[in-house]
This record gives C-alpha cells, structure tokens and sequence, in this order.
C-alpha cells in the first residue's frame, strides 16, 4: 500500500484534474507517479514543465532515457526503472543499452560519458572529480551537454525521491533493481 495514494481525476480540484486529463490523452494512461504528484499541483505542474523543457534540448529522446535509467539505478528506484525501461525501449533503445545504461555505460563514447557522468551526479551528490570530468569532455560533453545532464537528472531525483516517499505502486511492466 503507498504511503502517498495517488489522487484521481474524480477527486482532483478542476485545474488539476485538466492537467491530469490532458496527460491521459498523451499517454493514453494517467502513471500512478503522476497521479501521486497531483496531491502538489506546483510539483506536478514543475515536472512537466521541466520535462516537457528538456525535450527540447541537444540531448534526444534516447538519451535523456540513458539519464533516467542511470539515476534510476543509482537511486534504486524500482518504478523509474520499470518506467524508463519500457520508455527506453519506445525511445529505440536496445536491451544491452539498457543494461548498460543503468550501470554507468553506453554503445558509443558520447553515450557512455552521458550514462557515468549521471550516475556519478547521484552517487557523488554533484561533486564530480576533475579527473572524471576531462574524461566526460574528452568523450564529448561539452558545458550545454553536461548542464542538460545535470537538469535531466535534477528531473530524475525528483521522481525518484517522490516515488521512494510515497512507496509508488509500479503500473509499468516491472524490473528488478
């Protein structure tokens, strides 16, 4: 049982119910993390602003799913993973990337310093080593890929953490963590 219920449309104030029906008609189904955020409209409303913000940056949509899946782990998020894993895959993501993803790895250079450099955001609580970082440059972060990253994970923790608090029922095919 969560310890935070996620709100329903039913019960939602009119605005909060708008932004949760508008949700469902994007994703076809309105995530129980979603639903949970409802209970703070500001905090709702922050995560798909942010989100929706970021799609629009230099990294794509298979790369900010590499983030996801590298917080996720480092974070032992079962529902971000379970989410991200199936998201991933939409985003073209193979099973080995995924995998490699979530331990701090990629397929090619530039994705492989995506994946350390998020999973090292989180374990490290931002305070990345000099070293690790002219290693993130040399395989192609730049300053705009490496603040996209800190964002995307900034975005990420806060799914994460949301979901640990309120113990999040998973309503996307679950993976072990």
């Amino acid at each position: 049982m969560p310890h935070i219920a996620p709100l329903s449309i039913d019960t939602a104030d009119a605005t909060t119910a708008a932004t949760l029906k508008a949700v469902k008609a994007k994703l076809g189904m309105v995530p129980n993390l979603f639903a949970t955020l409802a209970h703070a409209p500001a905090a709702l409303n922050g995560y798909l602003g942010l989100s929706e913000t970021l799609g629009t940056g230099r990294l794509s949509a298979a790369q900010r799913e590499i983030v996801a899946l590298a917080a996720g782990q480092a974070n032992t998020c079962q529902y971000c993973l379970s989410a991200h894993t199936l998201i991933g895959k939409g985003a073209g993501l193979s099973e080995d990337a995924i995998v490699a993803a979530r331990s701090g790895r990629g397929s090619n250079p530039l994705n492989a310093a995506i994946a350390g450099f998020a999973r090292a955001l989180v374990e490290d609580r931002g305070r990345v080593s000099a070293e690790a970082m002219a290693g993130y440059r040399q395989a192609g972060l730049d300053d705009s890929l490496i603040l996209e990253v800190v964002a995307n994970v900034a975005l990420n923790v806060l799914t994460n953490y949301t979901n640990h608090v309120a113990d999040t029922e998973v309503d996307f095919p679950v993976v072990a963590v």
